[in-house]
């Protein structure tokens, strides 16, 4: 008998332990804590103030006083990654939050409807997926200008499908189960059963998603202000500043190389987390382990 009580599960207790046992999502934890630790310190200081032009201090290399070396107006390049840190981070929260507040009611109520319903949520994502985001901030930006407001609801358009999808798709599977046939014939409305049962038990795949569209929210940002379509200056950006070092590569190199390795490193460590989320809240996953 004490060694059948050995081999219940705990996830309670161990889920949390298993998350920090996990090499992806340790070292996707670290990773992103320490830039959101960086974009929140910006809020309160920074080496130096990144609105003031210097001609005098232009591209400097590396040094004790600027760390990361300075750009073509004399800027301090640490000071503008810590709050171009921030920006990535702002834009990426509200694009994923608008594509999941809108994606996942519409996949869930496709799912709860089916029919004509289902089929034609499913082809208005076909069609919203045929204009990528860039295409999307394009047209946007044409009609109300660029900026980072245009850039998050561009990229927050485009999430809404992939939310769908995924919403749709775990539904799905969760209605012909049996608590869901219980829930019914205890004369619960779909709404209620969704609202009761199917979001806690598609949570997971949804925070997981939610990771990696995260990360790729901070890579679209770093490409519309790239193109001039994201954060306009005097506002620091990544994408800007690899923008702005593109034709200083052979005298300055430092210019493109910390707000690369900035960009590469966060997206880095949300795919780990992303990653690692997954082993952990899929239970196929943790039974293979």
């Amino acid at each position: 008998m004490a060694s059948e009580s050995l081999d219940l599960p705990q996830p309670e207790k161990g889920l949390l332990a298993a998350a920090f046992a996990n090499r992806s999502f340790l070292a996707g934890f670290v990773i992103t804590a320490l830039i959101a630790a960086m974009a929140l310190l910006s809020f309160f200081w920074t080496p130096f103030d990144v609105t003031r032009l210097e001609p005098a201090n232009r591209m400097q290399g590396l040094s004790w006083t600027h760390l990361f070396g300075t750009d073509h107006f004399g800027r301090d390049i640490l000071s503008m990654i810590m709050i171009g840190s921030r920006n990535s981070i702002a834009v990426a929260i509200v694009a994923v939050c608008i594509g999941m507040g809108i994606g996942v009611p519409l996949g869930c109520w496709a799912a709860a409807r089916g029919g004509l319903v289902d089929e034609a949520l499913m082809r208005f994502n076909d069609l919203v997926f045929a204009f990528p985001a860039l295409l999307s901030a394009v047209l946007i930006t044409a009609i109300f200008g660029p900026g980072a407001v245009n850039a998050i609801i561009a990229i927050g358009l485009f999430y809404i499908p992939v939310f769908a999808r995924v919403a749709r798709a775990g539904a799905l599977s969760l209605w012909p189960r049996e608590f869901i046939l219980a829930a019914r014939a205890a004369g619960k409305g779909k709404a209620l059963i969704t609202i009761e049962h199917i979001l806690p038990n598609i949570a997971s795949i949804l925070l997981v998603q939610g990771t990696i569209q995260f990360a790729l929210g901070v890579l679209a940002e770093a490409g519309l202000s790239y193109v001039g379509l994201g954060t306009q200056p005097p506002m620091p950006s990544w994408g800007r500043m690899l923008f702005d070092a593109q034709t200083r590569m052979m005298v300055a190199p430092h210019l493109a190389l910390f707000p690369g390795f900035a960009i590469v490193i966060t997206v880095l460590g949300l795919n780990l987390l992303g990653d690692g989320l997954r082993d952990v809240l899929d239970p196929r996953l943790r039974r293979e382990r």
